[in-house]
């Protein structure tokens, strides 16, 4: 399973975002979370159609999408999403 996370540098609630992801990392090693910034990583923002930072993203072991948020998740919805691409 792999998580995206589209952040930019000038979002606030990009930075609750990614202590709640090293969080989940810890409670979930096998989970990959990948950090895109948006600025520096356009083309692959585009193509997930990302709108607004903070994004996360979950595929699935096939790379399909199963689960997307906006805004700063929680570590609970984190890990039921994560759950979705079991």
């Amino acid at each position: 399973m792999k998580l995206l996370f589209f952040s930019s540098a000038f979002c606030d609630p990009c930075i609750q975002t990614r202590a709640v992801l090293t969080e989940v990392g810890k409670l979930v090693p096998s989970a990959m979370i990948v950090e895109l910034d948006v600025a520096r990583d356009v083309e692959r923002a585009e193509q997930a159609d990302i709108r607004s930072t903070p994004t996360i993203v979950v595929l699935d072991a096939s790379d399909a999408e199963v689960f997307r948020a906006e805004g700063p998740p929680t570590v609970d919805q984190v890990l039921v999403a994560l759950a979705k691409a079991v």
